[in-house]
């Protein structure tokens, strides 16, 4: 089963891509902030990181940018998740290494669309849910 990881410092928000991504046949983790999302990378590697980019402890950036440096997930695909929609912001999710940008306020069911669009550039996980 295809295994998305979820970080988000808001509650709601973190339980709602949740439901959506658990409801399409996922395995989701979720966590609160940056470094449980490293946290979680390391002891298990997901198919799929969707972060925030304004977290407590380590931005989703600063994660991004860990997960390139690591062996292990360098290649693990990333969608930011956030309320900054500035061009520079993008231009600089993208030069982070995320995979795509969504901004907030977002459609539930085009935040899925763009999870199974990443999902299936990449050989591994696209047989999955």
């Amino acid at each position: 089963m295809t295994t998305i990881l979820v970080a988000d410092d808001d509650a709601d928000i973190r339980d709602l891509v949740s439901f959506k991504l658990e409801q399409a046949g996922y395995r989701v983790v979720a966590v609160g902030d940056g470094v449980q999302a490293l946290d979680a990378v390391r002891a298990e590697l997901p198919d799929l990181a969707v972060l925030d980019l304004m977290m407590p402890g380590l931005s989703g950036l600063d994660v991004c940018a860990q997960i390139r440096r690591e062996p292990a997930s360098a290649t693990l695909p990333v969608i930011m998740l956030t309320a900054r929609v500035q061009e520079q912001d993008v231009a600089t999710g993208f030069a982070t290494g995320a995979d795509d940008y969504v901004t907030k306020p977002f459609s539930p069911r085009e935040l899925l669309s763009r999870v199974q669009a990443v999902l299936a550039r990449v050989p591994v996980a696209a047989t999955a849910p």
